[in-house]
């Protein structure tokens, strides 16, 4: 019989926390762009910086951003609620070595809504590109319109996050 190995621990961080590097190689990796419309032209350090600065600012504004993701010590990606007029929109950039762990940081994320009075409801933006949604579907997701979004066109989803009853399991 062979061990199983155990997964690391996820780990939600700041942002500030993952070399400007690290996220300048990421967001630049092709296979990124074929579903992410809103990223266009090159990626540097600059726009590294420029996105963390932009994260940081909702979490000024907003006291809740986009978070890095860790798993053990190795950067995964990066995600998290970011407010879109009166609604809490979900989104998650993993680096594409670490795609078999978006449900797990999904599920700790809407656990993270759900306790959360603010956000009754998250919403998922996805591109038309995107026709695999069995994931969402799982989650209890539906269908809630499209929106136009820095030019884009995307298709919106909505999930309720009422928080779990008194003693449920």
């Amino acid at each position: 019989m062979t061990a199983r190995a155990v997964p690391a621990a996820i780990r939600f961080a700041r942002l500030t926390e993952v070399a400007i590097a690290d996220l300048a190689a990421h967001m630049s990796d092709p296979r990124l762009r074929a579903h992410m419309p809103l990223l266009k032209g090159p990626w540097g350090e600059a726009e590294a910086r420029a996105l963390v600065a932009a994260k940081e600012a909702c979490w000024a504004r907003d006291g809740l951003g986009h978070w890095a993701f860790f798993a053990g010590e190795r950067y995964v990606g990066w995600g998290g609620f970011q407010r879109e007029g009166a609604e809490w929109d979900y989104g998650l950039v993993l680096r594409p070595d670490a795609f078999g762990l978006g449900g797990r940081i999904t599920r700790q994320a809407l656990d993270f809504a759900r306790a959360d009075p603010r956000i009754p409801s998250v919403t998922f933006l996805l591109p038309p590109s995107r026709t695999r949604l069995g994931a969402l579907a799982r989650l209890g997701a539906r269908p809630a319109g499209r929106a136009d979004l820095g030019g884009a066109a995307f298709v919106r989803f909505r999930l309720a996050t009422p928080a779990p009853a008194a003693g449920a399991a």
